[in-house]
């Protein structure tokens, strides 16, 4: 007999190294873009489902004014608000920088992916106390739905971020 729980372990750790930021803990772009190609290909029994991009309105002048520390504590704050935002069959990812992706895995009508981009503004907009410093940033969303929008992954997400800029052209802190 052989003893594996440290390889095994080991395993486990390069493979959570590969598939989740290493900040924030929440999926990566290999991961989001994985799922997105497992729900795409189950889509015809599956029915629709929302890809949203986020990213955060004012995030540059937080990095730039009380520095990068603060920045990453933000970052890992507003990771857990969207995580407190989603259903557990939805997945939050943290694609880099200040971007973030939603997928919401299932839903009845377009309002329920409406819903919580609008959850989603309203917690990541709520005040942060960061080491003393009160931080106020917004989040910019853009919404596509699959699969009318896009049947592969890129083709979803570049409608996704279509939106997001046409959020963040019309003001920010709106899908």
């Amino acid at each position: 007999f052989e003893d594996i729980t440290d390889r095994r372990r080991t395993e486990d750790k390069i493979s959570h190294m590969a598939h989740y930021d290493a900040l924030t803990d929440l999926p990566n772009r290999v991961f989001f873009y994985e799922k997105l190609e497992e729900l795409l290909l189950r889509a015809p029994q599956s029915g629709t489902f929302a890809v949203l991009s986020l990213d955060l309105d004012r995030f540059k002048s937080v990095n730039d004014t009380l520095g990068h520390p603060i920045g990453d504590k933000l970052l890992r704050a507003v990771a857990e608000r969207m995580r407190g935002c989603i259903r557990e069959a939805d997945i939050v990812a943290r694609l880099g920088g200040d971007e973030f992706a939603i997928v919401q895995a299932t839903f009845d009508q377009p309002a329920d992916a409406t819903s919580l981009a609008t959850r989603l503004i309203d917690a990541v907009s709520a005040p942060y106390q960061l080491d003393g410093h009160q931080v106020i940033v917004g989040t910019s969303i853009g919404i596509a739905i699959a699969p009318g929008d896009g049947t592969d992954p890129d083709q979803l997400m570049k409608r996704a971020d279509l939106a997001l800029y046409r959020s963040k052209a019309g003001g920010g802190s709106m899908y």
